[in-house]
């Protein structure tokens, strides 16, 4: 069976990552959206809903996602497994909770499960690395959470709300953001945001259909 996937995040390159992970598998998922910072218009079966420099998955974004009629299910694709916010996103009514150290055939294996009806959090790996999908600055070096600080310290947040958002500490929160700025060469804070302007750490305010996304 096929089911069809919207994936959730507001930055473009990194649902686009999502959905070319899923390639190889289109036999089983087909993602009829990439939705970058607006809601899924389409009936699908599971909204996976990427944290990305979006905010954990007990926040009002996921509820939407929960409560629109289009979704049937929704899964939280995280790195984030602190238990009481394993069970705050689950009681919100997420049906999966699902670790980014997934390789991408047990991460299309929940996926169908949650579509048909089965409640699954994968286990965390402690701090295994990303295995799939992508983020903006990966060709730069930057590791999955330095871009991620780097994206939000473009968007304006202080090391206080990025700490809040991510869950992390505010040291390490300044530990990332000392080797992101080593990595990119930028010793203040309005550099850093300057490259991650002219580097595609600005969230993309886009709708992308599915189709479209795999053309080329």
């Amino acid at each position: 069976m096929v089911i069809r996937v919207a994936l959730v995040n507001d930055d473009e390159v990194v649902v686009r990552g999502l959905d070319a992970m899923m390639r190889s598998y289109s036999h089983r998922v087909e993602v009829v959206e990439l939705a970058a910072g607006k809601p899924v218009t389409q009936p699908v079966d599971v909204a996976l809903y990427d944290t990305f420099g979006m905010g954990q998955g007990n926040g009002p974004a996921v509820q939407r996602l929960v409560d629109n009629p289009q979704v049937r299910t929704v899964a939280v694709y995280t790195w984030n497994f602190q238990p009481w916010l394993t069970r705050e996103t689950l009681n919100q009514g997420v049906r999966g909770y699902l670790s980014k150290s997934l390789p991408a055939a047990r991460l299309v294996d929940a996926l169908h499960a949650i579509s048909e009806g089965q409640l699954v959090v994968s286990p965390s790996r402690g701090r295994s690395s990303l295995v799939g999908g992508d983020w903006p600055g990966r060709e730069e070096g930057l590791t999955a959470r330095e871009a991620e600080v780097l994206s939000l310290i473009t968007m304006g947040l202080s090391n206080q709300e990025i700490a809040e958002r991510t869950l992390l500490s505010l040291n390490s929160i300044k530990s990332y953001i000392r080797s992101a700025y080593r990595k990119i060469d930028v010793d203040s804070r309005s550099k850093a945001v300057l490259w991650g302007v002219e580097h595609g750490l600005r969230a993309d305010r886009v709708r992308i259909n599915g189709s479209p996304a795999r053309e080329g």
